[in-house]
């Protein structure tokens, strides 16, 4: 697929991207190699293929599940301005 200077004006322009004259040749050449790669990727036969999370087939190693912090709640409460049965009171922004 071949872009245009004018296209690659349009993109740039719904796209909020301030371009100048001499950089529109340049980025119609580049994106126009991107969509000949992308159309190339789309042609290939993945029939076949199956789909995967991972290209390696492991598990994932997972910590063991056990508190490794001690209650700070007093601690951290104190710092509070307002502060009632644990909870810290902001003032009301909602209406």
């Amino acid at each position: 697929m071949s872009l245009t200077t004018e296209d690659v004006e349009k993109i740039a322009h719904l796209a909020r991207l301030a371009i100048g004259p001499e950089e529109g040749e340049a980025l119609s050449h580049d994106l126009s190699n991107i969509l000949d790669l992308v159309a190339q990727m789309e042609a290939a036969d993945t029939a076949d293929v199956t789909p995967m999370a991972h290209p390696l087939e492991m598990n994932q190693r997972l910590r063991p599940d056990r508190v490794t912090e001690s209650n700070q709640r007093e601690r951290y409460m104190s710092n509070a301005p307002l502060a009632e049965d644990g909870l810290f009171l902001v003032p009301k922004v909602i209406e």
